[in-house]
């Protein structure tokens, strides 16, 4: 059974034994010519030889051959997921100058926070229809005020045909904000913990936190009466949890600190 190590802020899991939201099963596989390894079968070496005849036969899986991928085109079809091009092409056309001028990313800096690109559905009535328009949608989000924006982009036209725009919905998290919360982490007193576990897991120091860290993520929501009054906003502003692990080593217990991205403070949870 693999230890669980008490550190700094909270414990060390050695190896990948901490599951963030789940249990690990570790899964047998029995490889071809291990079972029955150990049974006599045939005296005569029949079984064996049998096996390796059927190896041999018309049946017998061929090695695999690596084919190049096909290029991609500048524009899909149907609902061919977006190419590249695509993607630059309604991200330049869903962010308007207004837009970028007014808005906020997660670092301070103007213009909202890009969290994805994603083909959008066909309208109902279009569902049966062979030459129906694709479509994108842009969600952004913007920190000035907390607010959702997503635009729906006709990639036949150009044209933006829709904007929702929603307070206190909160996505996944995109890499560039997971990477921004671990820099107000570690550059916070309360970092001090994260700093110290990597130092004990590693025998190095946390100097680049970026390139030594995997980070997984999870957006935090206040529950009243179970968190400190400083993360009652969670929910309205853009919190998170981080789940950072060493690189090719432990997962390091953070789950007690949240950062708020829209504050751009670092709180821990009461006991």
């Amino acid at each position: 059974m693999r230890k669980i190590v008490h550190r700094h802020l909270g414990k060390v899991v050695a190896g990948a034994g901490l599951a963030v939201a789940g249990t690990a099963v570790m899964v047998g596989i029995t490889l071809p010519g291990t079972a029955g390894a150990n049974e006599s079968g045939g005296g005569d070496g029949s079984a064996a030889a049998a096996a390796q005849q059927a190896g041999q036969g018309q049946d017998a899986v061929k090695p695999g051959v690596v084919e190049q991928a096909p290029a991609e085109g500048k524009k899909g079809t149907g609902s061919d997921p977006l190419t590249d091009d695509e993607t630059k092409r309604v991200e330049q056309l869903a962010l308007t100058k207004q837009m970028f001028s007014a808005g906020e990313n997660v670092e301070g800096r103007r213009g909202p926070e890009r969290l994805s690109v994603d083909l959008a559905e066909p309208d109902a009535d279009e569902l049966d229809a062979t030459n129906a328009p694709r479509r994108a949608d842009v969600t952004f989000y913007d920190y000035r005020d907390d607010t959702l924006v997503t635009r729906t982009v006709n990639l036949d036209t150009g044209k933006v045909e829709q904007t929702i725009s929603r307070t206190g919905v909160q996505p996944p998290l995109s890499h560039d904000e997971n990477v921004e919360a671990l820099k107000l982490l570690v550059a916070d007193p309360l970092g001090a913990g994260l700093k110290a576990d990597f130092k004990d897991a590693t025998g190095t120091e946390l100097t680049d936190p970026e390139q030594q860290l995997l980070l997984n993520s999870a957006v935090y929501r206040a529950t009243p009466g179970a968190q400190p009054a400083a993360l009652d906003k969670c929910g309205e502003h853009r919190c998170v949890r981080l789940f950072p692990k060493v690189k090719n080593g432990p997962w390091i217990d953070a789950r007690s600190l949240i950062v708020d991205l829209s504050a751009r403070k670092v709180v821990k949870l009461g006991s």
